[in-house]
């Protein structure tokens, strides 16, 4: 039996000792009196902070630990990203203390509507994953991007309510959450056999002859090409994460036994090595010749990746060289990919061709074999593949039917 603010045990919540609980505390915390009795609540001294600075002090909480190796870089990056953009979709001259679950849920679902900017003048999102807001035509959040991004906000104020910046976790009252129907949008699929030899095709043809290539940037040492091809050929082939990619340094890459290998940096302070196959080791070990030093200016002496400019590739502009290596393939095998697209692709590809799961799971770099299946997608005739070896019949045609 607890008291609050001085009233007895034995107080009625009607009587004349009853203290009155304040206009601000009684629209943000549900007091639950029966029999004089009153569950004790969190202290009235918050800091009130505006959400600009709540969000301040929660990403410097983030990088910190980033730096004590408590947080993967990738993922400090996304918290601090997405509580930025809370702020600005909230207010951030606002204090963080006053919103309440509805203000919330207006966030969420201005986030829903916000243009994704990876996909900026991208053809509407007509994917069972995406929604298109207010007739824009163009694409916007994906559900699996608003709930990272709900997350993100939930991370930060649970951390708010231990810190004393807010009185209650306003996230209990937040009822907006998304919802994936279908699956992954087309560009996060694997491309088919046709459509994956196509960019791969394109990109081989690419670092082949990259002085007829035609391009906006004439001057030697603005030329991408070689860099191109080799973004396109080890998605494609290996099958990393974006960051893994562009994290990525020219001293991760080795040879042991006449082979070249990829140490890769993954997640969870996780490494693996990776043999590359031939065609794009010989692209690689070009572009460390040739189109690497094209690219230096001395700012990033470790960096793979260089723009054009000599700083280390952004993980953003690894879909604008996709889409450049895409528009070389015949329109007939073309199809609109992301990097986490190709990634599917590496998988659903090399599971196809009866290549060892455990092998492949290492390859993606995978803690559990169990996410693997999630990577599997349909490949076209898989199903009358099947039917044509079945176990209990042998191998026979499938009939076609008719009406």
């Amino acid at each position: 039996m607890t008291s609050w603010r001085g009233c007895g045990p034995t107080s009625s919540n009607r009587g004349p000792n009853r203290r009155e609980i304040p206009l601000r505390r009684r629209s943000r915390v549900a007091v639950s009196v029966a029999e004089g009795n009153v569950h004790r609540v969190r202290p009235t001294d918050v800091q009130r902070l505006t959400v600009a600075e709540a969000v301040d002090r929660y990403a410097e909480m983030v990088r910190a630990k980033c730096s004590t190796g408590a947080l993967a870089p990738a993922t400090a990056e996304v918290y601090a990203r997405d509580v930025h953009t809370f702020a600005a979709l909230a207010g951030p001259d606002l204090v963080l203390d006053d919103l309440t679950g509805e203000d919330v849920d207006e966030v969420l679902l201005r986030f829903a509507r916000k243009p994704d900017g990876r996909r900026t003048g991208a053809a509407p999102a007509t994917s069972p994953g995406a929604s298109v807001a207010g007739g824009s035509g163009g694409a916007v959040q994906s559900a699996a991007s608003q709930a990272r991004f709900r997350r993100s906000v939930s991370a930060l104020f649970r951390y708010a309510l231990v810190a004393g910046w807010v009185h209650l976790n306003p996230m209990g009252a937040a009822t907006v959450r998304p919802k994936h129907r279908g699956g992954l949008r087309a560009e996060r699929r694997a491309l088919t056999a046709e459509q994956a030899g196509g960019l791969v095709g394109a990109a081989r043809e690419l670092a082949k002859r990259p002085e007829t290539v035609t391009g906006e940037r004439g001057r030697p040492d603005q030329r991408t090409e070689l860099r191109d091809a080799l973004i396109v050929l080890l998605l494609a082939a290996v099958g990393p994460r974006v960051s893994e990619l562009t994290r990525a340094n020219a001293e991760d890459f080795f040879v042991n036994a006449g082979v070249r290998y990829w140490r890769v940096f993954g997640k969870g302070g996780r490494t693996r090595d990776v043999p590359l196959p031939r065609p794009v080791a010989e692209v690689l070990d070009a572009y460390l010749t040739d189109g690497r030093a094209l690219l230096d200016r001395g700012r990033e002496p470790k960096a793979l990746l260089l723009s054009w400019r000599g700083r280390r590739l952004a993980r953003g502009d690894v879909q604008a060289v996709i889409d450049r290596v895409q528009a070389r393939v015949d329109p007939e095998h073309r199809r609109s990919v992301t990097p986490h697209g190709l990634r599917h692709t590496t998988a659903t590809h090399l599971l196809a061709a009866a290549t060892d799961m455990d092998a492949v799971r290492r390859v993606l770099g995978h803690a559990d074999l169990s996410t693997l299946g999630r990577y599997r997608d349909e490949l076209p005739g898989e199903l009358e593949a099947a039917m044509r070896v079945h176990p209990l019949l042998g191998r026979v045609d499938t009939a076609a039917h008719d009406g």
